[in-house]
């Protein structure tokens, strides 16, 4: 589903330059299915190039992982439920963060979901990841998306952020910096919303087969298992906000909602 993300270099933020595809990584960018990708590109982190080049850096194979049949399958059937648990914690209008592309209709229905008036702000560090997703967005021209880390900070802040399936697929300290970056991202009011695995129950028929794919294929998953999700913020960023858990397919599958407390409230 998600890609770890690439340190990004760094852009001056003042305004932005006369030629379209020279972007700084965090600033939006219209969706344009016959632009090139934007330059420079970041480089491609060990860990990525090393676990998950078969999945997401790989064109052909990408295109067969990239569809909603086999998405579902991957999640045991449970891909459109944990959208629609996603997508349940963001309102039309708002102004809302990928910091990872998603195979299948993922970005389309967050889309949607923002509708006309809102904007949605898809990120990735792998430039034929952006690029399949700028063609998705194509009906979309309020939709943003460009390259750009998400352990790094932001250099705007969002009305949400939708974290689907990104951090199971990074090292830990990555997790730490990611979980920071994407709060801090995140307005007083607003909410950081993450979906991904979680310890299953310990009578959950597929817990054996789970625990073999993570040690085969996904060996940054099983943390998950063992560590919440508030655990990987600063202790102070972690009491701006309140949390909230949920799990789902005996635990295989976890929502935390944390939601940035307003000033005064």
């Amino acid at each position: 589903m998600n890609k770890p993300q690439a340190v990004a270099p760094e852009f001056p933020r003042g305004p932005l330059p006369d030629d379209p595809t020279i972007v700084p990584a965090s600033r939006p960018m219209p969706v344009d299915a016959n632009r090139p990708a934007p330059v420079p590109v970041p480089a491609i982190p060990e860990y990525l190039s090393r676990v998950y080049t078969w999945a997401y850096l790989t064109p052909a194979y990408s295109r067969f992982l990239d569809t909603s049949l086999v998405v579902s399958a991957i999640l045991w059937g449970n891909m459109n439920r944990l959208m629609r648990a996603g997508f349940s914690e963001f309102k039309p209008g708002q102004t809302v963060l990928q910091p990872a592309c998603v195979y299948g209709t993922f970005s389309r229905k967050l889309a949607e979901v923002l509708g006309p008036s809102g904007t949605l702000h898809v990120t990735d560090v792998a430039t034929n990841q952006i690029e399949t997703c700028r063609k998705k967005l194509a009906d979309h021209p309020t939709a943003r998306i460009g390259l750009a880390d998400a352990a790094e900070p932001r250099d705007r802040d969002y009305d949400g952020v939708c974290c689907f399936f990104l951090l199971h697929e990074v090292p830990e300290d990555y997790k730490h910096r990611i979980v920071k970056s994407l709060l801090d991202a995140t307005r007083p009011g607003g909410k950081t919303v993450f979906v991904d695995y979680h310890g299953p129950h310990w009578a959950h028929p597929l817990r054996p087969i789970m625990l073999a794919v993570w040690r085969l294929l996904e060996p940054f998953a099983i943390a998950l298992s063992k560590n919440e999700i508030a655990s990987y913020a600063p202790p102070a960023l972690a009491r701006q906000f309140t949390w909230r858990k949920e799990t789902y397919f005996g635990g295989l599958y976890q929502k935390v909602v944390a939601t940035r407390v307003v000033a005064g409230t």
